[in-house]
């Protein structure tokens, strides 16, 4: 009986040996990893040059998305496993910008952090809550204006087994720029903060379908206006995801000001026609003429509102 139990024994220790040196010998014919070349191209942005980029890759098959990161704009090469994926980058050298629905890419949303809307450095002290909003806007969130992003998506590439493995994006501006010019203001030489905002605006971009599908979010964007050194113009440089050119959105822009008496005061502009009918949808230019900020109060005659309050300058302007 003992002899009996231990060739039994034997035989059953044989069998697993064997099958052990089969999936081992499996394991080592078919490889699971592979090295990618991965080349950024900046034919179609020749202009830019990021700090530092990110690529997504998105298994077909399924599961987390992988993230990686290259300095410089170059590429680089990367091992990654054997398969089928949709690919994303974008550059990262970016302060202010988050992503949000990150598990597809056809999910996979740019936005920005909210803000204030008056610039601190030149309002500092002015409650938040008593700045004047654009009519029927006043929900929309206060968004920060994006730095210059930069992105492309491939679909359904192939990793192969074997360590030849290239993979070309082409990044392109993802973003509008707008610019502002005000000629012939008044009253420059009293005015000592002055900001803006532009209202409806995108709040993020869809860079997993391209560079135009926006988010269905509409924000305020607020962004510095600058005074010409002869106290004649006002000028801006907004930048934003887009402007969302539909009939349901217009656009206004809101000047604030503070004189050097403590007043403040503001105009609205309906600023739609200007940006729904740009030559260039990426690259907006509003030019305004005659904005008419009011002499600062003096004794005896003159505007007289509280300094507590914000006053609306009620004057059209031209184009």
């Amino acid at each position: 009986m003992k002899k009996q139990v231990s060739i039994y024994t034997l035989c059953i220790l044989l069998l697993l040996s064997l099958t052990g040196c089969e999936h081992k010998e499996l394991c080592f014919s078919h490889p699971h990893t592979a090295m990618l070349d991965v080349d950024f191209n900046w034919d179609r942005a020749t202009d830019a040059s990021p700090r530092s980029m990110s690529l997504y890759l998105f298994p077909k098959n399924g599961g987390r998305p992988l993230r990686y990161e290259f300095s410089g704009c170059k590429g680089g090469k990367i091992r990654v496993a054997a398969g089928r994926y949709d690919a994303l980058c974008l550059n990262s050298d970016t302060e202010g910008i988050y992503y949000l629905n990150t598990e597809k890419i056809t999910s996979f949303e740019v936005t920005t952090r909210s803000t204030q809307l008056l610039s601190e450095q030149s309002f500092h002290n002015i409650p938040e809550a008593n700045v004047p909003r654009v009519e029927g806007k006043e929900d929309e969130r206060v968004a920060l204006a994006p730095d210059l992003l930069w992105s492309d998506n491939v679909y359904d590439i192939e990793v192969s087994a074997s360590d030849d493995n290239r993979l070309t994006l082409y990044p392109e501006i993802s973003m509008h720029i707008c610019t502002i010019e005000i000629r012939n203001a008044d009253n420059l030489k009293y005015v000592s903060g002055i900001s803006a905002s532009i209202s409806t605006m995108a709040g993020g971009v869809l860079v997993g379908h391209g560079h135009d599908v926006l988010s269905e979010e509409r924000v305020t964007i607020p962004f510095e206006a600058d005074i010409s050194p002869d106290k004649t113009t006002i000028t801006g440089r907004l930048q934003s995801f887009g402007h969302c050119p539909t009939d349901l959105n217009s656009h206004k822009m809101v000047i604030y000001a503070i004189l050097a008496d403590g007043s403040k005061w503001y105009y609205t502009y309906d600023v739609t026609e200007q940006f729904h009918t740009a030559p260039d949808p990426h690259r907006v230019h509003i030019l305004l003429d005659k904005l008419p900020i009011p002499h600062p109060i003096v004794d005896g005659g003159g505007f007289n509102p509280s300094v507590d309050e914000w006053e609306e300058i009620n004057t059209d302007i031209d184009m």
